[in-house]
């Protein structure tokens, strides 16, 4: 194994390790425990497209204090929409070179919205909000978090 220097963040070092890993032990990995700073998108997918399963821990949202975090936002796979809590739509328009596809609120329902405060401060009254176009693999590990299986497993990782 490959030990990284401290000032290379866990996700970046992350790849190179997995792959060693699965070169070493072929087909014989079903369940891969990780740190919450693995939970991002590009790395639950690379996992997943590799027939395995990730579980890991909560990760806190990075919100500033007083805003309200993403998941209070709904997410409408049907209609490719968010849904904020004053059941207004946050429409997609465009995907950044980074992978995110953007969502942004209507200025003029903004204006005058009861939570404008606690939603945006921005000047011209649009609330954003990126996800991820492999957002749904990280979904799925979320989704197994505190299950039975996870209970079982993820203790064994801070082994």
């Amino acid at each position: 194994m490959k030990t990284n220097p401290g000032n290379v963040h866990d996700s970046v070092a992350f790849y190179s390790a997995y792959r060693e890993l699965n070169k070493k032990y072929p087909g014989q990995i079903t369940n891969i425990c990780l740190d919450s700073a693995y939970n991002n998108a590009p790395i639950c997918r690379e996992i997943e497209m590799n027939n395995q399963q990730a579980y890991m821990p909560y990760k806190r949202p990075m919100t500033k204090k007083g805003y309200m975090k993403k998941y209070e936002y709904v997410y409408d796979e049907q209609y490719d929409v968010y849904i904020c809590p004053n059941n207004k739509l946050l429409t997609y328009t465009t995907t950044t070179r980074d992978g995110y596809r953007e969502y942004v609120s209507d200025p003029t329902e903004c204006k005058c919205c009861p939570y404008r405060n606690e939603c945006t401060k921005s000047k011209n009254m649009k609330k954003v909000i990126l996800r991820h176009i492999w957002e749904e693999y990280r979904e799925n590990v979320d989704e197994r978090r505190y299950t039975k299986k996870w209970k079982e497993i993820y203790p064994e990782q801070k082994d």
